[in-house]
């Protein structure tokens, strides 16, 4: 099998709360990244249309506030409803250009009644399907005045060329047992996505590629004072609110020994590619594997529940009529 991948990162701004403005923008980096000859382009957390800025900047945590369920329906009239089609043109393009995508979401899941927010990271492969939706375990903190909890549905790796590749959102990372998860399937290349901030991709990204002696490429996503549009509600309290740079990026990606191919990136928008050795994985999996060699699975057993939650299960019984004649 070939050795290298060509890996992208797009380091982009979305046009903030505005869906289908936001996937022009993912679509003209899908075709940069292909014209850079990449196999795999990833994009931040929540990009697609953009991360809940909004909460630090408005008092998010005030019960039955006007204000703040004016911005949740804008939010949710904005969100991703996969069911509907809403990536249907980002994978028509992949699988033109012959490129899987890692993609952040707010997604508006259909299967738990279309009124609530997830947090979910999409791979779509290199023919344009839709391989797995992980919708994230725990949101941290105010995210959780926005989204939804998760499952463990999407805890799943995808081979891509001689690479397997999973990926978590952002604080996810640093859940060991999630990660386990996907140690354990043979991940050696992991896509970490953060809605843009060095200070998150600055440490655990050299950890996590340290930790399983892999590759980690950590995507982060951009946001700028200007970035918050005027058709946004209640933007003249959110843009009067919120610093220079509410995201700053930080992506980056580290080697499997933890040393830099790309140091964080400061804030601009960009899409960077590097091209990765999986000879570099086996060369220090040598010395330390946590999921082979040195794992202990006659000690140690996790169990994970990758069954999608879901409220309701319908049976619905084939009426049939009977006739004394």
């Amino acid at each position: 099998m070939e050795d290298k991948l060509s890996i992208a990162i797009a380091q982009i701004a979305p046009v903030w709360l505005n869906k289908s403005a936001t996937i022009n923008k993912v679509e003209s980096a899908i075709l940069e990244a292909s014209a850079q000859n990449a196999s795999l382009v990833c994009f931040g957390e929540t990009l697609l249309p953009g991360y809940p800025f909004w909460l630090d900047l408005t008092g998010g945590s005030k019960f039955n506030d006007p204000v703040q369920k004016e911005i949740f329906a804008h939010y949710l009239s904005q969100a991703v409803s996969i069911e509907e089609g809403d990536l249907g043109s980002i994978c028509s393009l992949a699988k033109e250009k012959q490129i899987a995508v890692y993609l952040g979401i707010a997604e508006r899941a259909g299967d738990r009644g279309g009124h609530s927010v997830y947090c979910s990271l999409v791979y779509i492969d290199r023919s344009g399907l839709i391989q797995s939706v992980h919708r994230k375990l725990m949101p941290t903190y105010e995210e959780r005045l926005s989204w939804s909890i998760g499952d463990g549905h999407g805890l799943r790796v995808h081979s891509l060329e001689s690479f397997t590749v999973g990926g978590l959102n952002c604080w996810e990372n640093w859940m060991p047992m999630a990660r386990s998860a996907l140690y354990a399937q043979g991940e050696n290349l992991h896509v970490a996505v953060w809605p843009g901030n060095t200070n998150n991709t600055i440490d655990v990204t050299r950890h996590l590629a340290k930790e399983n002696r892999m590759y980690v490429l950590s995507v982060s996503g951009l946001m700028r004072r200007e970035d918050i549009g005027p058709d946004v509600p209640h933007h003249d309290l959110i843009f009067g609110n919120a610093q220079d740079f509410p995201g700053d990026g930080g992506s980056c990606i580290a080697a499997p020994d933890g040393s830099w191919i790309v140091e964080p990136l400061g804030p601009e928008e960009t899409v960077l590619t590097a091209v990765i050795d999986m000879q570099t994985v086996r060369e220090e999996r040598q010395n330390f594997d946590p999921s082979g060699h040195y794992s202990r699975p006659d000690v140690f057993e996790l169990r994970v529940n990758r069954e999608r939650q879901k409220l309701t299960t319908f049976s619905d019984e084939k009426l049939t009529t009977s006739s004394d004649e």
